[in-house]
């Protein structure tokens, strides 16, 4: 209306700020429908099957009497109290994986969790309904979230190796077993012969089947030695990485085989004031590596999940490990000039054709960060003073006219 006062600008901040024009929902659906969701359901499909198959063994046994009793062979029956039991760990292993997750741990919990709901279909006991239910709602959640669990098992050459080695000794050992088992005590089927394997290779050797003449005696060294050896190897070759890798997240730093994988990344020398703010505009468009030598902020940044290198950002040997010959960029913007501009030359020596971006706290080293040897300085010091002049002149939209011109640009 005409006689309404005119609206002022401090009525429309306080209308922007205190307004919400959508409805804020009471619960966030969202936050409970999520992968952690997911992880915590296997864990607990986990502890019921576990108590489910401790309650069969205390039975002396289930009979199956479920409407797919009749599908299981004949000698499954004998089994079946041990069913539950066994998919509760492989439950346990498939939520730790689900938990940094693993693609691979996703097809796991499928296979586990309709397990989990196809036993007391089998089985036809009660305390099997439980984990059944648990295994449902936990394999709608994994399907819902497919997309969350995309992370790769990366495996190097000799990792495989090693895995493919101890899987053909297992092989070896329980085709030789079943071949030769006329000259075996105790051996009648293939799983007599696996058995014997693996109580031979894990030295355990209950007596119960044994070799009777010197070839079988000969074969059975062959297993032990090959056994025992492709077993450390493998088991070796995953346990030191992990324990390197936790290790090196401990202090804030990168493992050898993680600077290898290193392509097309952004390089950090050092940190300061921008790093944080720097870090936030990286993280969706590239893969950011920060170099600094404080263990402290070298933690912090690890909490952040931000690739962290421990070691003097003016050190070229550091500059070369964190594989600046592959990196897109570099940007240095610590709070000391003379630093960055050490940092600078040791960047420019690494990787004559790498850009690199400079933020230079004083003025007047603007000149000096170019001449060492920076393809851009920045000063966010005449950035700032120049925004705050135009908005304590009344340009009210002076901060969003920055933000406008890479739009406008690209348009």
């Amino acid at each position: 209306m005409a006689t309404d006062p005119p609206e002022t600008p401090g009525d429309t901040a306080l209308d922007e700020l205190f307004h919400q024009p959508e409805q804020v929902p009471l619960v966030y659906w969202r936050a409970f429908s999520g992968s952690k969701t997911a992880v915590l359901l296997a864990g607990a499909a986990a502890v019921l099957a576990f108590v489910a198959g401790i309650s069969h063994l205390s039975q002396g046994g289930v009979t199956p009497t479920g409407p797919l009793a009749g599908a299981l062979p004949p000698d499954a029956a004998a089994v079946m109290p041990l069913a539950s039991i066994v998919v509760a760990f492989l439950l346990t292993g498939v939520a730790v994986g689900l938990r940094s997750r693993y693609r691979l741990a996703w097809y796991g919990a499928l296979a586990c969790f309709s397990g989990v709901v196809v036993l007391p279909l089998v089985t036809g006991a009660a305390s099997d309904a439980v984990p059944a239910l648990a295994g449902a709602v936990g394999l709608g959640f994994a399907v819902a979230n497919r997309s969350e669990f995309d992370r790769p098992v990366e495996l190097t050459p000799f990792q495989t190796t090693a895995l493919l080695a101890f899987v053909a000794v297992q092989v070896y050992g329980t085709v030789g077993t079943y071949a030769m088992r006329e000259n075996f005590v105790g051996v009648d089927t293939v799983t007599d012969a696996f058995y014997y394997i693996v109580v031979t290779g894990t030295t355990v050797g209950y007596g119960d089947a044994t070799p009777t003449t010197q070839v079988t005696k000969l074969f059975t060294l062959s297993v032990i030695v090959l056994g025992t050896g492709a077993f450390t190897v493998a088991t070796g070759s995953l346990i030191i990485p992990a324990l390197e890798s936790r290790i090196s997240s401990a202090f804030g730093t990168m493992t050898a085989s993680e600077l290898t994988l290193l392509d097309d990344h952004v390089l950090v020398l050092g940190t300061g004031e921008l790093t944080e703010p720097l870090l936030d505009e990286l993280a969706t468009t590239a893969d950011v590596v920060v170099v600094t030598a404080d263990d402290d902020v070298a933690a912090a940044l690890d909490d952040h999940e931000v690739s962290v290198l421990t070691a003097d950002p003016t050190d070229e040997e550091a500059i070369l490990d964190a594989r600046i010959d592959t990196a897109r960029g570099v940007v240095v913007a610590t709070d000391d000039d003379a630093r960055d501009a050490l940092a600078v030359v040791a960047a420019r020596q690494a990787n004559p054709d790498v850009r690199i971006v400079a933020a230079a706290t004083d003025q007047k080293h603007v000149d000096k960060l170019e001449a060492v040897g920076a393809d851009a300085v920045i000063s966010p010091a005449v950035i700032g003073g120049r925004l705050l002049g135009q908005s304590v002149l009344g340009a009210d939209d002076a901060l969003a006219s920055v933000f406008d011109d890479g739009e406008d640009g690209d348009a």
